[in-house]
């Protein structure tokens, strides 16, 4: 719909997408904001089934003797104790236990040469710092990182009835995979991995796969019915289900315990970066969420007021489709933290009422379970 941006990478999917899109720039790349529009969008992967282009999501192929092992010390997260076909949302931390990357690791399992293998996805805006952060850490083992970013499509099929839309195409039984669960499967003779995953709160899935099958899948999810979504709607789908934003809500200052990550966290697995930080340095502030009456949204900077005093900052905002009402996400400091709070966000020179609320906004009541050992979304 708009013409396109100089010097912004795109993806396989670029010339599909752009005739039908709202362009916009996003971490370097020229990606679809919207189609139909957001809100419509977003209602479609609330009650049906949208598809995002995810392709420009950083893709790390991981292999080697003891792979877990040596992904242990970078990690909060036990990653031993996941199975084959199983996945685990966790963190990338510094020395200081800040936050270099949220990522989602997917264990495949151990060949016959007793190498194990698994892939990782990293947010678009950080690949190349992670990339070369992972290789640093791991040149001394015998894992290797094959950045498989370039070569393959990422599609996100999220919705309730994402299910009903992707298995008659790909011809194969999907309604068992659990949350977090994964697997290989062949399609039109090429590998296609097929993850029970997503960043927007329902239940639907994202496939990996070649340049060609990328794009017959997309058009065949269309043919089917299926909406086409942006990065517009993505936002809003993310911020109903509290899904942290890299470079918004989570960063390298902020620690998984200021984040509402320490979920991530589990200290019997033994040491790893930013462990001894993290038990000598008490949080500093809480990422909340908020409520707002009317139509007042709070955008991302906003000051957050306690008693004549700013105490916090907006991180992410918006006016939420399915609840009808301003939500937002802050940081304030820990004993303005409890659910019940009433604080204020300046707001164009103005103070209006905002509460802390339980996360996240949105539950949908169809997501599936989630596999043993594996992070819920």
């Amino acid at each position: 719909m708009e013409k396109s941006t100089p010097n912004l990478l795109r993806t396989p999917l670029f010339d599909l997408l752009a005739p039908q899109a709202r362009m916009t720039p996003f971490a370097g790349w020229e990606m679809p904001l919207q189609f139909s529009g957001i809100t419509a969008e977003h209602q479609a992967v609330r009650q049906k089934c949208g598809v995002f282009d995810v392709s420009h999501m950083g893709k790390f192929a991981l292999h080697g003797r003891q792979l877990l092992h040596h992904l242990q010390m970078l990690v909060p997260s036990n990653l031993e104790r996941i199975q084959p076909g199983q996945g685990k949302y966790t963190v990338l931390l510094n020395s200081q236990g800040g936050i270099i990357d949220d990522v989602i690791f997917y264990y495949q399992g151990e060949d016959d040469k007793q190498d194990q293998h698994g892939l990782m996805v990293v947010n678009a805006a950080t690949k190349t710092r992670d990339k070369a952060w992972l290789q640093g850490h791991l040149e001394s083992s015998p894992v290797r990182l094959q950045d498989i970013s370039a070569d393959r499509v990422l599609l996100a099929v999220q919705g309730p009835r994402s299910l009903e839309y992707l298995q008659p195409l790909l011809r194969v039984n999907l309604a068992d995979l659990p949350a977090f669960g994964h697997t290989l499967i062949q399609w039109g003779n090429s590998p296609v991995f097929v993850a029970r995953t997503g960043y927007t709160g329902e239940d639907g899935f994202e496939v990996m796969l070649d340049h060609a099958l990328g794009q017959q899948l997309w058009q065949s999810l269309m043919a089917a019915g299926a909406v086409p979504c942006g990065l517009g709607c993505r936002d809003t789908l993310r911020l109903e289900a509290a899904m942290a934003l890299y470079g918004q809500d989570i960063d390298e200052d902020v620690t998984p315990v200021e984040a509402g990550l320490d979920w991530l966290i589990q200290c019997d697995k033994g040491d790893f970066m930013g462990r001894s930080h993290l038990e000598k340095h008490p949080p500093r502030k809480r990422l909340v969420a908020l409520e707002l009456e009317g139509r007042n949204i709070a955008r991302y900077g906003y000051r957050v007021i306690s008693n004549g005093q700013a105490v916090g900052t907006i991180t992410s905002g918006t006016l939420s489709p399915t609840l009808g009402k301003p939500i937002a996400l802050a940081y304030v400091s820990p004993q303005l933290a409890q659910v019940g709070q009433v604080l204020q966000v300046e707001i164009r020179s103005r103070l209006y009422p905002a509460k802390v609320v339980q996360k996240p906004f949105y539950r949908s009541p169809q997501k599936p379970k989630t596999s043993k050992g594996s992070a819920p979304s």
